[in-house]
């Protein structure tokens, strides 16, 4: 059953994919990976002007880059992107920058009272390390998952995403609230427990995929971004948002988390009904009739002024990445999803989303979204685009090569 149903889902990819035009992927290789050099050689050498270890995450309202430190959520992203640089280009002038950015969010490593830290350490250390085998990043991983580790609830059987006691998530009234980003941090645990010979990490990691799908979608494949758990009895109080336009609507960020998420998750344990997910997420997005011929989706494909609405670029740079991880297991059509890939990644190279060289702040991409309800890095590039849109050239390359 389960085979029929991944089938199925696979077939109704295929229809929309196969009638792509082809385009020369070498030329668009080779220009994009160009680009990407030259203008994050800009901001690299703004950073080592300043005498500063700084980190680029997006622009103010003014206009000036935000450069956070390592207790952002989004400060391995920078770091990330400079390891993709590396592998892109072989160009080995990029390997000390990257152990050097990466060492400077190191201590991100003993944070205990969030869940980001697989974004942090995952795309820092975790790329460094499959380039590098140094035993230094192992560890570093190793002590990451234990720290992550903290926030597992025995009860609901899950990792606690935000602490629910301060700051704005104290006024929602959650117990144990869990956002679908979360399982972008399912990885770093899976890898934990492959460097450590230590199961716990990968139990914690399948303990939390698997109430995650059973909690978090609607039968659609769509996902809530928010499902809070009674640290009581494990049940589920309340079903929101945090980021969306409402708790029933479609939030684009956190369907391209459990498309990516759910993909890894299959990787990792070769269980089909987390790809049953990842591909029934991606065909519900796909299919949506309010998606653009572009395929760069609406910040949520619910908001009222559509059209008229911030596309996030953000969303379509990760969907795109883990389509092209996809296209690499061994299931049918496995080639439609490098294929509608491609169409993604083509759109965001074109200069509609993609800067011109040296404007937006030296960063890739434009037209992201943080959040709207928090009015808060609205229409503005955002270093997890950039470092998202790396790893899918990267992906693309590795596929083509073989």
């Amino acid at each position: 059953m389960r085979l029929i149903k991944l089938l199925s889902l696979a077939m109704i990819v295929v229809s929309a994919t196969c009638t792509a035009k082809p385009l020369d992927s070498g030329k668009f290789m080779k220009e994009n990976v160009n680009f990407s050099k030259k203008q994050i050689n800009k901001e690299i050498k703004m950073i080592e002007k300043s005498g500063k270890l700084l980190n680029p995450t997006t622009l103010k309202k003014d206009g000036t880059v935000f450069y956070c430190d390592y207790t952002d959520w989004r400060s391995g992203f920078f770091p990330g992107s400079v390891w993709y640089l590396y592998q892109l280009t072989k160009d080995k002038t990029y390997l000390p920058l990257a152990k050097k950015y990466s060492k400077a969010i190191e201590e991100a490593k003993n944070i205990t009272w969030n869940h980001d830290v697989g974004f942090m350490i995952g795309c820092s250390f975790g790329n460094g390390y499959k380039l590098t085998k140094d035993p230094e990043y192992k560890d570093i991983i190793i002590q990451t998952a234990k720290s992550l580790s903290t926030r597992f609830r025995k009860v609901p059987g899950i990792i606690q995403s935000w602490d629910a006691d301060k700051g704005w998530q104290a006024q929602r009234g959650w117990q144990c609230p869990v956002i679908i980003d979360n399982m972008m941090n399912l990885e770093l645990l899976f890898e934990a427990t492959r460097l450590s010979g230590d199961s716990t990490y990968y139990k914690f990691a399948v303990s939390h995929a698997n109430r995650t799908l059973a909690e978090h979608f609607r039968p659609d494949g769509s996902c809530y971004h928010v499902v809070d758990y009674s640290m009581v009895d494990g049940s589920v109080r309340h079903r929101q948002t945090a980021q969306g336009y409402s708790d029933e609507s479609v939030w684009s960020r956190g369907q391209a988390w459990a498309i990516y998420g759910f993909a890894v998750c299959y990787r990792e344990t070769g269980n089909p009904v987390y790809l049953n997910q990842a591909l029934k997420t991606f065909a519900f997005m796909k299919n949506h009739p309010r998606l653009p011929k572009d395929l760069i989706p609406y910040w949520d494909m619910d908001a009222p002024k559509i059209p008229d609405e911030p596309r996030d670029v953000s969303s379509a740079a990760c969907i795109a990445s883990a389509l092209y991880e996809i296209s690499t297991f061994d299931i049918p059509n496995a080639s439609s999803y490098k294929l509608y890939a491609d169409r993604i990644l083509y759109s965001l190279g074109t200069p509609a989303y993609r800067a011109k060289l040296g404007t937006n702040g030296n960063f890739l991409l434009m037209h992201s979204v943080g959040s709207i309800p928090h009015n808060s890095e609205i229409n503005v590039p955002l270093n997890y685009a950039d470092y998202y849109f790396l790893e899918a050239l990267s992906r693309k390359k590795n596929i083509e090569a073989k």
